[in-house]
């Protein structure tokens, strides 16, 4: 004979295994604004982590570049072959190499000229590299904000129900209680790799920023020695 104790043991975990609920209960619990809320919360996940990926690889690839390629240009450009250089940086595919290949078309003409037509090339490369960067950074504070109204709106729902029923139970306020905790949490997740994936572009772009520079100089210097 099974001792008493077994059977109420079965029955508590019987209990508990009815009122168990999946996520997407719990989800769907908060109502439908809640629901709303987190499918917004989570377009705007996919569209950050698109964002992070396409810029991850394309600001790596243009920070790459071979390091013999600015002393292939110097040789070529004190031998007279400017021909030979503008080829080489055709066939290179980086911001650093468009930047020098200007400055060749430009040579003959003074220097501030050289300079500046370089400077408008560095622009226009700079702002390809920050495509898509102020998209990202608008979701890392539009997700959390997303997610406080979603707290704010869950808790206006808890508070109505509490006023409008006069049996107030905890499964009457679990929805909109559900609603504004589930929101907070999507909001802080989504805003949180928003901003630490924009934090990490802004690094990587200055550091080719940085190398684009040096470049410029470097060719400006170039041109400035005597033949």
């Amino acid at each position: 004979m099974m001792h008493p104790l077994f059977f109420l043991l079965q029955a508590e975990l019987e209990q508990t295994e009815t009122k168990s609920q999946s996520f997407a209960d719990i989800l769907f619990s908060g109502g439908p604004i809640g629901v709303v809320i987190v499918a917004l919360q989570v377009i705007m996940s996919f569209i950050a982590v698109s964002i992070f990926i396409e810029r991850y690889m394309s600001i790596g690839k243009a920070g790459k570049i071979d390091e013999n390629f600015m002393n292939n240009i110097r040789m070529s450009v004190q031998s007279g072959n400017i021909k030979a250089a503008q080829s080489l940086c055709a066939s290179t595919d980086s911001p650093i190499s468009r930047m020098v290949e200007k400055g060749l078309m430009r040579i003959g003409k003074p220097l501030r000229d050289i300079d500046a037509a370089i400077e408008n090339v560095g622009n226009l490369e700079i702002f390809k590299l920050e495509k898509n960067l102020s998209t990202l950074a608008s979701i890392a504070g539009a997700a959390p904000m997303l997610g406080f109204l979603g707290t704010v709106t869950g808790m206006i729902i808890a508070f109505y129900k509490m006023a409008a029923e006069q049996n107030v139970t905890p499964e009457v306020l679990a929805g909109g209680i559900y609603q504004a905790l589930i929101t907070t949490a999507f909001g802080l997740v989504v805003g949180l790799f928003a901003l630490i994936g924009y934090n990490l572009l802004v690094a990587n772009v200055e550091k080719v920023i940085f190398k684009m520079e040096r470049s410029t100089t470097e060719f400006m210097d170039l041109l400035q020695e005597p033949s």
